[in-house]
């Protein structure tokens, strides 16, 4: 772990075809991306993968959901699971609205949602957009975890979590607030997710808190070959690595007078998060106890949930643990 923390948070370069598991290079990658989750909890990404071509259609995708949309469309958009479906028209931030949409890797949801939002004419360049843009992100987070679990030596467990995975893609846009309106996009928070993969436009906001509770604002590469993410650990992350990993909190506060679109693809997993067990011993005992992801989602959708200072030390931390008991709660929408 880092003694100093910098000012910047580290870049790693997804860039090179040579990049496969076993070179020098994955190596030397796969080194740099273990120490910037454990340091720091995230970092950029430059991912060539994603063209410019791919990210400025993306955007021009979640302008015209969000600018040419009903609102009563965009309340359709609801899911049994938390924070899953629409959020918005909140007075403790205003200026935030957001969607979600299940498991874009299955064509199905994609259409599912497309149709939902555009029910008369349907939306093919939205579908196109979504459809490509998922893809090729659920590659990079596909590959991030392989780095990291073959840098634990705990490689051949990556099959059974990646098929376990579910992703989340949410949809944001921050309006530009309005005078001695709050400027805040969004409250300090560390996501609840496996791993977090935002991609933005040149508006700055997000800010990251790192180890020593220093807040750091992120600026977006700019590029046009490629583009650049932050790739995030959560909450699910820190505990599978039995806390060698940070769960960095993060914000969103706003200034200028444009407004900020982004999308994140969060992983999450259906069944039993496991820690393994080549992570725990006499230096690292076991900090926490196996979890369900799903049921942890729940959990912090309850009041108990937000007012732990760890939610998830406070579900199923050693000696502090929910899991055993009889807490499960009725499912809450975001």
């Amino acid at each position: 772990m880092a003694t100093n923390m910098s000012d910047e948070l580290p870049v790693v370069k997804f860039c090179s075809e040579n990049l496969k598991s076993g070179t020098k290079e994955w190596v030397f990658t796969m080194k740099k991306v273990r120490e910037a989750l454990e340091d720091y909890g995230c970092f950029v990404a430059l991912y060539d993968s994603v063209s410019a071509e791919v990210s400025s259609n993306m955007f021009d995708s979640l302008k015209e959901l969000f600018d040419d949309v009903p609102l009563e469309r965009k309340l359709q958009n609801v899911s049994e699971k938390p924070y899953h479906g629409y959020f918005g028209q909140n007075p403790l931030m205003p200026i935030h609205e957001s969607m979600g949409i299940e498991h874009p890797i299955l064509p199905t949801n994609i259409n599912s949602f497309t149709n939902l939002m555009w029910p008369s004419r349907g939306n093919d360049s939205f579908r196109g957009s979504v459809t490509t843009y998922a893809k090729l992100v659920s590659e990079l987070d596909e590959r991030v975890k392989r780095m990291v679990f073959e840098s634990y030596g705990v490689g051949n467990a990556l099959k059974s979590h990646m098929e376990s995975t579910k992703y989340l893609m949410r949809m944001i846009k921050y309006r530009v607030p309005k005078e001695k309106e709050m400027n805040l996009g969004a409250f300090p928070h560390t996501d609840k997710s496996f791993l977090t993969i935002l991609h933005q436009n040149e508006v700055n906001g997000l800010q990251i808190k790192t180890r020593d509770n220093k807040w750091i604002q992120y600026h977006p590469f700019s590029s046009s070959s490629t583009s650049s993410f932050i790739v995030m650990a959560g909450d699910a992350f820190f505990a599978w690595s039995n806390g060698r990993i940070y769960s960095p909190p993060h914000r969103v506060i706003m200034s200028g007078n444009r407004e900020r679109y982004s999308v994140g693809l969060f992983s999450f997993n259906n069944g039993i998060v496991q820690i393994p067990k080549e992570l725990v011993d006499d230096k690292h005992p076991q900090l926490f106890k196996p979890f369900d992801h799903q049921d942890y989602l729940r959990f912090y959708s309850t009041e108990r949930g937000q007012n732990s200072p760890c939610a998830i030390k406070a579900y199923c931390g050693v000696g502090n643990s929910l899991v055993d008991m009889d807490t499960r709660s009725p499912l809450l929408l975001h």
